[in-house]
């Protein structure tokens, strides 16, 4: 299965609280973490919601 390579680049203050608790149930602890999720539709409807704050690499093969 394919991964998405996912970075914290932008913090969260000032957003509402339903991205923070996005980016947190990401898997999200600091800013600038990158973080390796399995492409699949829910975590992608994650990052859409988050996509302001977030870097994605799609592609990502597993090793």
């Amino acid at each position: 299965m394919k991964k998405l390579r996912i970075k914290w680049v932008k913090s969260f203050v000032g957003y509402s609280q339903d991205q923070r608790d996005t980016i947190r149930a990401l898997g999200f602890r600091k800013l600038n973490q990158v973080l390796e999720k399995p492409d699949t539709p829910e975590i992608r409807g994650m990052i859409k919601k988050v996509h302001h704050l977030v870097q994605v690499e799609e592609g990502i093969k597993n090793a």
